[in-house]
């Protein structure tokens, strides 16, 4: 362009991005040399293929990925309501399973509460865990339905062991489990821009690596030989959630909207997101905006600092993104195939232990909403989000608020409200699972709960009712016994035992 200047500080931009890519590749080839069998080495090179394209990606992006001013009003048939779509017919269900594929995302460790080991195995609910509940949520769908839904988990490398031994536990069941592995890809150093691993063998430096968020579902399943699998078999739709939200049960009006007779009249819907309302809990969470005519995943990291509030205005943006994703698995096929998957990289940035400054490049697996023909969000009932993050949500699903059955949690129909109390516990004294059980000789009434802080040394006697908005602080060093049987309605309980109305 004529009259166009580079000036030396675009130009050096250009030539360190370009020095970082080359570098990095060269460092790649030398961990791919650490492989310790040809086997080893052909799976590795397809990670570390993927690795480099958001590395690529990561050092040549320029500007913001959202451009505030061009984001649209969403158009009214862009997000449905839940309640406006059909059930299936009785006769059409089985039919319509037969073209699901269950996934779970299982990547994650329990490790912020406290625990050892996969977050799926800690136990929420009359001693069963995430991952049995799960389990017994689609074999009684197999029985029921004369179906055959497979479940299939993605682990990560820190949880695909532990895994791989409680799984056996579920053969005789009527239940076809597969799991696949996420990648795994080396932590940059912040200043050098290269990997701080120097060995890809089995005696690596574990710290070295990390598995890149659950936006690698697609290359890893693709990767994995499944997601061909699954196509070959007739199968249609992946139902995509975390295991840690137990809301996330298989819906049979959503897969009926998704493959059942209406969606053969209208253009094929290839990513459905399920958003549900924003509270004051849910500000920041991800939600959908129309950006270019196409529907597209707004993150809080995404946001211009000036316009943080505009993103958490519930007025504004009333929706947030469940991660509960159903996506058509030949239209996934199609965008591996052609290289149109497009997902902003996330930098997440950490210091290890040894206080060492390190880069991990991630992916939002929902990111690729705008990847896809014919997207759509579905506007859902609460009750399908239900994650379990901290002992605050265990205590929750853990309480009368909700009955089990068939591995599916339903709230109490003697609950007056449909909304979840807000739960706020000390972190000093309940963040871990251990701690946590030991603070109550049994779970207290919920039922009329609105609010719960709890703050300090505080401990439940059996059979405690709370009722209403309940705030308890101990002062450091004082110690709170609430007795058994109390009922706690409206009250503010301090540090030396005096209650108050509220």
């Amino acid at each position: 362009l004529y009259g166009l200047h580079r000036s030396p500080s675009m130009e050096f931009k250009e030539l360190t991005q370009k020095d970082a890519e080359v570098q990095m590749s060269i460092e790649i080839q030398k961990l791919l040399g650490t492989c310790i069998s040809s086997s080893a080495k052909e799976s590795a090179t397809r990670e570390m293929d993927g690795f480099e394209r958001i590395f690529g990606r990561f050092v040549n992006a320029a500007g913001p990925s959202v451009h505030w001013s061009r984001i649209q009003k969403l158009d009214d048939d862009m997000v449905r309501d839940y309640r406006e779509i059909s059930s299936p017919s009785p006769s059409e269900v089985t039919k319509l399973l037969e073209k699901l594929v269950v996934v779970k995302l299982n990547g994650g460790l329990g490790t912020s509460m406290g625990c050892q080991g996969p977050k799926s195995v800690i136990p929420v609910r009359s001693e069963l865990t995430f991952l049995d509940l799960t389990v017994q949520q689609i074999e009684h769908l197999n029985k029921t339905y004369s179906s055959s839904v497979p479940l299939v988990l993605m682990n990560s490398f820190n949880t695909d062991e532990d895994t791989q031994k409680v799984i056996r536990k579920y053969q005789g069941l009527n239940v076809k489990l597969y799991t696949f592995n996420q990648s795994r890809y080396p932590r940059v150093n912040k200043e050098s821009l290269m990997p701080i691993g120097n060995s890809m063998g089995p005696n690596s430096d574990m710290e070295a690596w990390y598995p890149p968020g659950h936006g690698d579902f697609y290359e890893a399943f693709a990767n994995s030989g499944l997601l061909k699998e699954f196509v070959d078999q007739g199968k249609e739709y992946v139902f995509i959630s975390n295991i840690d939200n137990l809301g996330a049960t298989v819906d049979l009006n959503i897969l009926n909207f998704l493959t059942g007779e209406e969606a053969k009249t209208k253009t094929r819907c290839e990513f459905l997101m399920e958003v549900t309302n924003k509270t004051r809990a849910d500000v920041k969470g991800g939600t959908l905006i129309r950006y270019g005519d196409k529907l597209r995943l707004l993150e809080i990291a995404q946001v211009p600092k000036d316009h943080l509030e505009d993103f958490k205005s519930v007025k504004t943006f009333k929706i947030f993104n469940t991660n509960n994703l159903w996506i058509k698995l030949d239209a996934m096929q199609r965008v591996l195939r052609d290289r149109t998957l497009d997902m902003e990289v996330i930098v997440n940035y950490k210091t290890l232990d040894n206080g060492l400054n390190i880069i991990q490049l991630e992916q939002a697996v929902g990111a690729a909403i705008k990847s896809f023909n014919g997207a759509h969000g579905i506007n859902v009932p609460r009750s399908r989000f239900l994650p379990v993050k901290k002992t605050d949500d265990l205590l929750l699903v853990m309480s009368n608020l909700y009955s089990l059955t068939n591995g599916t949690l339903v709230m109490s129909q003697a609950r007056m409200f449909a909304t979840t109390p807000l739960v706020k516990l000390g972190p000093n004294h309940f963040a871990k699972v251990k701690d946590f059980l030991n603070r109550f000789a049994s779970v207290p009434d919920m039922l009329e709960l609105d609010h719960l802080t709890v703050s300090g040394d505080v401990t439940f006697g059996k059979g405690v009712s709370i009722r209403g908005t309940v705030i308890i602080i101990a002062n450091h060093g004082d110690r709170i016994d609430i007795p058994p049987g109390a009922i706690l309605e409206n009250k503010i309980v301090s540090g030396n035992l005096r209650i108050l109305d509220h």
